[in-house]
């Protein structure tokens, strides 16, 4: 396997980017089933690539072996038709572990998360992500977020990486990615990948198109795929009206909804995926459920959207 087919199949999607949640049973144990209904639906929605086991997947509160199921799972449920990208993360040795039980699993590629609590400098960071690129023959997808934020000539060097085929932004400092954006163009040339990665990424998804970056993930689409997908087209179309007519009248107010919790962007878009007739279940701690009057909120949000599309139709 070699970075550029999941380089090329990612460059241009036809959908949103589907970062499905673990599913779990009463007893808060792994549900594969339920998680392989959610992983196909997504699919059959319009996803152009699956995240499997990643932050919206809980990738914090799975063991080993659950890790290896989810993703081996995603890749049965995907069935070729898109791409799976798993998650890996913590410490340097255990990232790798990880990237090589999403190889063994079957996945398409690896999105490397921010090493565990440690701050590091740049080279440390640098050799952090050359040694799971280098550990596994899947392209990686770097992560920058919390404790891992690199300087421009820092991407340049893990965009001339064997292996490295992207950055995933989860920082939101437009400055920093606007000069990583010209460093890397200057100085390592080349079909380097760029995502929005903040939560609800839609929200700032205008922002970031004007600095060229046209990936984005979408929590949205993991229970209201519709609205997630309406949203992509008017972007690709660029029907600015539609696009402002969602943000106003769902988007802001999902975001504004999620910051009445902390993890709110995992819990609440569980509780959303829940709300459309699918049970995942509960998050794992340390993350905890949102409140049920913030659940009738995001009911009556999905309704707004849907009477949006309705307008729109």
């Amino acid at each position: 396997m070699t970075p550029a087919p999941l380089a090329a199949r990612l460059r241009d999607p036809g959908g949103p980017l589907f970062f499905p949640v673990t599913a779990y049973g009463p007893g808060g144990s792994l549900d594969l089933d339920v998680y392989r209904t959610h992983v196909r639906r997504g699919v059959a929605a319009g996803a152009a690539a699956v995240f499997a086991a990643c932050g919206t997947g809980e990738f914090h509160a799975l063991l080993p072996e659950e890790f290896e199921a989810c993703v081996r799972v995603a890749v049965e449920a995907a069935e070729g038709r898109v791409p799976v990208v798993a998650g890996a993360g913590y410490g340097t040795a255990l990232a790798v572990r990880y990237a090589r039980l999403a190889e063994d699993a079957g996945a398409d590629g690896i999105l490397a998360m921010p090493p565990y609590l440690v701050l590091a400098g740049q080279d440390g960071l640098l050799r952090h992500y050359r040694e799971i690129a280098a550990a596994t023959a899947l392209p990686v997808i770097v992560y920058q977020r919390d404790n891992a934020v690199f300087t421009p000539p820092t991407v340049v060097e893990l965009a001339r990486t064997d292996g490295v085929i992207g950055l995933k932004d989860g920082l939101g400092d437009l400055d920093l990615m606007q000069r990583v954006v010209s460093a890397v163009r200057t100085e390592a040339p080349g079909d380097f990948l760029y995502f929005n990665g903040l939560p609800t990424a839609e929200q700032t998804q205008l922002a970031y198109r004007a600095l060229g970056i046209t990936l984005y993930s979408s929590a949205v689409f993991c229970f209201a795929p519709e609205i997630a997908l309406a949203f992509h087209r008017a972007l690709r179309t660029g029907d600015l009206s539609a696009a402002h007519r969602l943000l106003d009248g769902f988007y802001r107010p999902f975001v504004e909804l999620r910051a009445q919790g902390r993890g709110y962007a995992v819990s609440l878009v569980k509780a959303g995926v829940r709300l459309r007739g699918l049970d995942v279940g509960e998050v794992r701690p340390p993350l905890h459920e949102p409140a049920e009057e913030h659940v009738k909120q995001l009911a009556q949000l999905i309704e707004r959207g849907s009477a949006l599309l309705e307008e729109d139709a």
